[in-house]
């Protein structure tokens, strides 16, 4: 009896033993060794972090925002009607860790505080026809980072096979100045491909195609492509290397680099007035600041001079007209911008946008301007939650103003200087949210110039974009950037001029602008604005994004030799200062 006894146990032990051995943990890259390989992040919620961690040398760090809350997933492949266990270390307040797509019951597990790493734990059975779940982690809304790390999904494997074979036949076809379409043979057992530009996964693709948008002019690009299914992904294909074509821009005849600056023009302010006679040679374009409209919907824009009870050193009309025309003849532009902080523009009719055309061709042509900026702040430009593609607007204040500015591009031609100076928050956030979200609840304002930007590519000469008074915004290595040193302006020129996925859909690219189309906005000095920085910090800026050096951390995803310059707010701000943004300029490029 004791030795059937034995044989029993040892054979019992061996079974466990064995069922045990058919265990696997099916998550992939459950430790984050390999970045976000395997996960997807709503709203690009989410990076790697090398501190803190619980095990390895990185761990995920997601960030809830706005109506997001940040939740990092994967989908694995599993047996029907079998048993499994999720586990894995999270840090934070209100993190969460989950199972759908089960079969029987979904499940999930939270903690309220993890000031330290603390492990949750969940099981779950899949139904009888069950093949794939999806396992996740999320914070939740306005409640901070959370950190997850070495998640795991143990249960039976199952045998996907091997991965697919390595693509071949990879070609470039059409190309243009920002975008390169490309093909290659297909892969039996392949389930989708993934498209590698300077060895790094940019996008997928479900077939044999796939074209690549968001691309620089006149910059070359290596390209591969891999093979993928359930079982993994293939080594990557021989590379093609394709060269993005020369684009063209307005001849508006600026010069290669070009100091731009806002002149305070029709008031007052601690910076005192400055005679547009008296600004100095160094500046090649001067926006007027600023043309404001009688009602924030009338589309009726005026210009008034400050008055001599404000500004008791202003010129006469005469010379102010004068002194545009002797600008001009040295070859600097002088425009009129419209908006600023207190100028409100809402087109919502086509009667507002026809009174915006030929009010604003009345201000061109009364000063003999060389064009318009287009300063549009606060409430003037918003989405109706209805509009979700930037390349086919529908809000009437977004297509109406479109309109408007391309019926005056069409009025005065090739030499109109059409520029624009948006706020991060109407540009650049628009990588992380676009209007108020699939799901509501965003701030409808939110990247609501970048259908404006896109339908004029072709006609905007300049774009500078605000990188001061702006909150912290997320670039495209999925950290936030704040103001106050060369990151940040680094950080936010590289998303203009590598193009981005709008909202995190990577079929819904926001293309790169032509380098010769931007210049960085910074303050003058400290009293004109939040966000100044040092020269020395101009300086690195320009090195990084010129030359690639003094770069810091943030690795950009090219060199912009002709990146077209700076714009300052203000001229007079500058001029209080003794002209040091001129001089940091003028030292720079000469």
């Amino acid at each position: 009896m004791l030795t059937a006894l034995a044989l029993a146990v040892s054979g019992f032990t061996a079974l466990s033993s064995a069922a045990r051995a058919a265990d696997a943990d099916l998550a992939k890259n459950g430790g984050f060794e390999a970045g976000l390989d395997s996960w997807s992040c709503t709203a690009n919620s989410g990076t790697t972090v090398k501190s803190p961690v619980h095990g390895g040398s990185s761990a995920l760090q997601a960030t809830p925002a706005g109506n997001d809350y940040a939740q990092c997933a994967q989908t694995v492949t599993v047996k029907p009607d079998s048993q499994y266990s999720l586990a894995g270390y999270v840090r934070g307040s209100y993190v969460y860790l989950g199972a759908s797509g089960t079969g029987t019951t979904d499940v999930s597990t939270w903690t309220q505080s993890a000031p330290d790493w603390q492990q949750l734990k969940t099981t779950f059975r899949t139904g009888p026809s069950t093949t794939k779940v999806t396992i996740y982690t999320h914070g939740w809304y306005a409640t901070g980072a959370y950190y997850a790390d070495d998640l795991s999904l143990t249960g039976p494997a199952v045998d996907v096979g091997q991965p697919p074979a390595t693509p071949t036949g990879l070609a470039a076809g059409s190309v243009t100045s920002s975008s390169v379409a490309l093909s290659w043979s297909a892969v039996t057992g392949a389930t989708s491909y993934a498209i590698y530009r300077d060895g790094v996964k940019v996008q997928t693709a479900s077939g044999t195609s796939a074209t690549v948008s968001g691309l620089s002019a006149a910059t070359a690009y290596s390209f591969q492509v891999t093979a993928v299914n359930d079982a993994g992904e293939s080594p990557k294909s021989t590379a093609v290397t394709a060269t993005t074509s020369t684009g063209s821009g307005p001849g508006t005849g600026l010069p290669t680099h070009a100091l731009v600056g806002y002149l305070h023009a029709s008031f007052a302010n601690g910076s005192g007035y400055t005679r547009l006679a008296d600004v100095p040679d160094s500046w090649d374009v001067i926006d007027l600041a600023f043309g404001e409209p009688t009602s924030a919907t009338s589309g009726d824009i005026r210009f008034n001079r400050c008055p001599v009870s404000e500004c008791a050193n202003v010129e006469s009309d005469a010379d102010f007209k004068a002194a545009i025309k002797a600008k001009q003849a040295a070859g600097k532009k002088v425009l009129i911008s419209i908006g600023g902080a207190n100028g409100q523009v809402q087109l919502t009719t086509t009667a507002a946008r026809d009174t915006f055309v030929s009010s604003v061709s009345n201000i061109i042509d009364t000063y003999g301007l060389d064009g318009l900026d287009i300063d549009f702040e606060g409430h003037s430009l918003t989405l109706d939650a209805s509009d979700t593609n930037f390349k086919s607007p529908t809000t009437p204040v977004v297509a109406n103003l479109i309109a408007a500015l391309k019926t005056l591009k069409a009025r005065y031609g090739s030499k109109f200087v059409l520029s624009m100076a948006p706020e991060t928050f109407f540009v650049q956030m628009g990588y992380q949210f676009y209007g108020t979200g699939k799901f509501g609840g965003q701030d409808p304002r939110c990247g609501a110039y970048l259908p404006v930007i896109y339908a004029l590519r072709d006609d905007l000469t300049l774009l500078h974009v605000q990188d001061y008074n702006s909150g912290p915004i997320m670039g495209l290595d999925n950290q936030y950037h704040t103001m106050g040193g060369a990151d940040f302006h680094i950080a936010m020129t590289d998303m203009l001029l590598t193009g981005f996925p709008v909202a995190g859909d990577t079929n819904n690219v926001f293309p790169a602008l032509r380098p010769d189309q931007i210049a960085i906005g910074m303050p003058a000095s400290v009293n004109a604005g939040n966000g100044y920085v040092a020269p020395a910090e101009v300086t690195k800026t320009l090195d990084c994004l010129t030359k690639k050096v003094s770069c810091g951390s943030y690795a950009t995803h090219g060199t912009w030799p002709t990146l077209r310059g700076l714009m300052t707010w203000s001229i007079n701000w500058d001029r209080y200062s003794n002209w040091e943004f001129q001089k940091t300029f003028d030292g720079y490029f000469g």
